[in-house]
């Protein structure tokens, strides 16, 4: 854990044992609330109690943000303040978030073709070097973007799966540090549960006692630019355009809801793939609707008020 040394020290290190028995803390929401630390250290050198000031200006938005970034930039300071506001260690006004943004972002649309060589290109990665990060990357890769790719979980999420997170017997991950508050299961594919038990039996041969279910060779976990950068890698040596890894994750959401066209039970699939997919809302999981047109046109053809009922509108969606 990252050293605090403003006075807000001691209260922060109760926040965040809270958090973490909860089951509700994660990287990003620590170095957030690390740069407000340093912040209040900084620019209120003599001051020994939270101020509104200090807050308001901590969460104003920044030139280069929009209002999606500064949202989440500051989410872990509002729940802090609501922490300390709770137990009557401060009267400061938690922020509140701005109306976000919205997106003009359209994610690529992988066709069977690119996704075949993609995944041909993860299973040819070559062994260089016998050092031990080539033969953890030669057998970690090929099996963390099939993850990615057949349940469609958040990039953050696989890369902090811990091994008691995964019942290789049964198949379901027990997903805890995601993007919201709540804990979600996955149950996997028989094909990827299988690949998961070789691959956890192949990993124990370079770290027996492995805490994450993905180690680095310091038995942590991977970070979000080995992710980016290898998946890129990879991509691009297929010869093809922009794509990101977190695309993956659209691609499971639109590809199972092609496959509910003529499909009349479409409000119960709809329910179970939001909650697969780890949303807090149905409106969230109503974005993906966005991107298989031809789908949403039949659905309201069929009858809009229905629809309408069963998947409200919705003005946000998760990147």
């Amino acid at each position: 854990m990252r050293e605090f040394h403003s006075f807000l020290q001691p209260m922060i290190g109760q926040f965040i044992e809270y958090r973490q028995v909860s089951n509700k803390w994660c990287s990003t929401n620590e170095a957030n609330l690390y740069y407000f630390d340093d912040f209040c250290k900084n620019n209120f050198p003599t001051v020994d109690t939270l101020q509104q000031e200090m807050v308001d200006s901590w969460c104003a938005t920044r030139p280069t943000e929009i209002n999606n970034s500064r949202n989440s930039r500051i989410f872990v300071v509002k729940i802090f303040v609501q922490f300390l506001h709770a137990r009557g260690l401060s009267s400061v006004i938690p922020p509140e978030y701005l109306p976000e943004s919205p997106s003009t972002y359209i994610p690529h649309a992988f066709t069977q073709a690119e996704l075949a060589a993609f995944f041909q290109a993860c299973d040819s990665i070559g062994l260089k070097k016998h050092a031990w990060i080539c033969k953890a990357r030669q057998i970690t890769i090929p099996v963390f973007f099939r993850l990615l790719f057949s349940s469609g979980i958040r990039t953050n999420e696989a890369r902090l799966l811990r091994t008691k997170d995964i019942d290789l017997e049964t198949g379901v991950l027990s997903i805890v540090s995601s993007k919201g508050p709540n804990q979600h299961f996955v149950v996997l594919h028989n094909s990827m549960l299988q690949l998961m038990r070789s691959y956890d039996r192949e990993i124990r041969k370079l770290i027996v006692n492995r805490f994450y279910f993905f180690p680095t060779q310091s038995n942590s976990h991977y970070c979000r630019e080995w992710v980016i950068d290898n998946f890129e890698l990879i991509w691009k040596s297929c010869g093809f355009g922009y794509a990101t890894a977190y695309t993956l994750r659209h691609n499971y959401a639109t590809a199972n809801i092609n496959q509910w066209v003529g499909e009349p039970k479409f409000g119960s699939k709809f329910t179970y793939l939001s909650k697969s997919m780890g949303h807090s809302t149905l409106e969230s999981t109503k974005y993906y609707y966005s991107l298989v047109p031809e789908f949403a046109g039949i659905l309201r053809k069929t009858s809009e008020a229905s629809f309408n009922e069963i998947i409200p509108e919705v003005d946000k969606h998760e990147d």
